[in-house]
């Protein structure tokens, strides 16, 4: 008797621990995805998605060149990306030229990148701004330019292709203010933010408070790195752990925010002599996953 009594308690704590695990699950840390910036292979997009997933990332960005190489046979670019089981998260769509003479040809033209990036079965678009020639920046600028984004990314929200922002060096969304600025200006329903913490750095910004300020409309992030050189521009890109952007506080203010989206990888072009692309991605991989401890 007393042995029956011990095995039904046994079998009721069992059945209560049980329905305690499902009405209180365990949650997941948010899943980040990485991808890789074709930029460094310099146009050879093939060459690209072949060597970006023998390294191992799931996802690459793809610039204009893509457009250029594909825009007549989107599917042959879907296929390919298939065939490497690659995902296509960003294609970098150029500058967007938003003074009112030009502002319209660059509305159309961007749309038409984003139908390319619909049909070859990509996710998002991207563009930089292209500050004003031949006179400073002006806060009204700020407001053409969300104007112009806000016009464009109904347009090809309205297509399945959401549109994101690339603050960048050397564009009107260059230093902090600007891009409070622009950010505040751009209507959250059309125009999300790609933030990219070296040219945050390099802007004269602490990228690490930043993304903790932005992070509700962060829709995609840039994880490079850059430091100071002596020749011009003074600063030089290069791959994640060699520059002076706290990239693991980066990642870590991302995780503390919940984002669970893409993160890319980018380098612009290889700075070591004898150098290539593929050692430089390995580089940057070994890094990941050692240093951040994100799995790939």
């Amino acid at each position: 008797m007393r042995e029956l009594r011990r095995r039904e308690f046994l079998i009721s704590l069992g059945l209560a621990c049980g329905l305690r695990l499902q009405a209180e699950p365990l949650t997941a840390e948010p899943s980040i995805k990485l991808g890789y910036a074709a930029i460094t292979w310099g146009g050879d997009d093939p060459k690209a998605i072949e060597d970006v997933a023998a390294v191992g990332f799931k996802g690459i960005q793809l610039r204009a060149s893509a457009f250029d190489r594909w825009s007549r046979t989107p599917a042959d670019l879907k296929a390919l990306l298939a065939r490497n089981s690659m995902a296509f998260p960003v294609l970098s769509s150029g500058n967007l030229n938003y003074q009112p003479a030009d502002v319209a040809a660059n509305l159309d033209m961007h749309l038409e990148h984003a139908k390319f990036v619909r049909d070859a079965g990509g996710r998002m678009l991207q563009v930089i701004d292209e500050k004003p020639k031949g006179r400073a920046v002006v806060a009204d600028d700020y407001a053409r330019l969300a104007d112009a984004m806000n016009t464009l990314g109904a347009k090809t929200k309205a297509i399945g292709v959401p549109l994101v922002y690339h603050h960048h060096m050397n564009s009107t969304g260059e230093p902090p203010a600007a891009i409070d600025a622009i950010v505040a200006a751009a209507d959250p329903a059309a125009v999300g933010l790609l933030f990219d913490i070296a040219h945050y750095q390099q802007g004269g910004g602490d990228p690490v408070s930043a993304i903790k300020t932005f992070a509700p409309r962060i829709k995609v992030v840039h994880l490079k790195d850059v430091r100071p050189i002596d020749a011009a521009p003074g600063y030089q890109w290069v791959e994640l752990g060699r520059g002076r952007v706290d990239v693991k506080g980066c990642v870590a203010a991302l995780k503390a925010a919940g984002f669970a989206g893409w993160v890319i990888v980018e380098l612009d072009k290889v700075v070591d002599a004898g150098g290539t692309p593929v050692a430089s991605a390995q580089a940057n991989r070994r890094f990941i996953v050692n240093q951040l401890g994100l799995t790939l």
